[in-house]
């Protein structure tokens, strides 16, 4: 069947839409790169053209909040509504564990306004909540950085190999929708400060890692619930450990 991924160049839709080829699906890799922007609506009809089912990963070119939540809500409202015209049968996206109980983080406010549009479309749906990606720890530990010292909360996280997550988008998207929300983690739950401290460690990254309880993760003081799944999620099979000596030992 015809699959349509928006955001399919980036780090998720391309190894996405390479899975459903592998799978035998017509899986069609729509960003603005490819001609198909969700802003403008350029060549949106004629992606959605014969779709059965449109997995949205596209990632905000902005970080600034009202900046991000205009692109969230723009896109959404504009890719819906071409799917609504083509007759789409199943709306999958890709959201993040913990949205909605960070209301301190801009980007975390326009996922949930994300969701909420999907929710009152009307459209089958499936929203698959992700955990943070190992490729991302990096930039957690430079947005805590200043000077020398890395200050972080102890707050448990369970991150997880982006492999992970599209192996999980891709069971989503070939079953029928739910609905609803699933969330997928990593295998194992990790302080946030050991977890970045790990990666320095093995990058022989000199920064020393300080455990704050009151530092703030991109706006919001963690707890223990903020960035972990809740009952029953889908978990990868790659540990942080082992997706990192991969890394390491490029």
């Amino acid at each position: 069947m015809k699959i349509v991924v928006i955001g399919g160049t980036g780090l998720i839709g391309s190894k996405l839409v390479q899975t459903l080829r592998e799978r035998g699906h017509d899986a069609l890799a729509a960003s603005p790169k490819t001609g198909v922007n969700t802003i403008t609506r350029e060549g949106l009809a004629q992606a959605m053209d014969g779709a059965a089912v449109v997995v949205d990963v596209a990632n905000a070119p902005v970080w600034e909040d009202k900046a991000v939540l205009d692109f969230f809500e723009t896109s959404g409202r504009n890719l819906l509504a071409a799917e609504a015209a083509a007759g789409v049968r199943h709306h999958v996206a890709l959201s993040i564990v913990g949205s909605e109980r960070l209301p301190g983080n801009g980007y975390f406010r326009a996922k949930v306004a994300q969701e909420n549009l999907i929710k009152a479309s009307g459209i089958p749906h499936t929203i698959l909540r992700a955990t943070q990606f190992f490729e991302f720890v990096g930039g957690i530990a430079q947005a805590a950085t200043v000077g020398g010292e890395t200050r972080l909360s102890p707050a448990l996280i369970q991150p997880i190999a982006s492999d992970d997550v599209v192996a999980a988008l891709a069971e989503v998207t070939l079953a029928p929708p739910v609905n609803g929300t699933l969330e997928v983690a990593g295998p194992e739950a990790i302080p946030l400060d050991e977890l970045v401290r790990r990666l320095l460690q093995a990058t022989k990254d000199t920064r020393k890692v300080v455990p704050d309880i009151h530092a703030r993760y991109f706006g919001d003081v963690l707890n223990d619930q903020s960035l972990t799944p809740g009952r029953n999620p889908r978990l990868g099979a790659i540990r942080f450990e082992d997706w990192l000596s991969r890394q390491t030992a490029r």
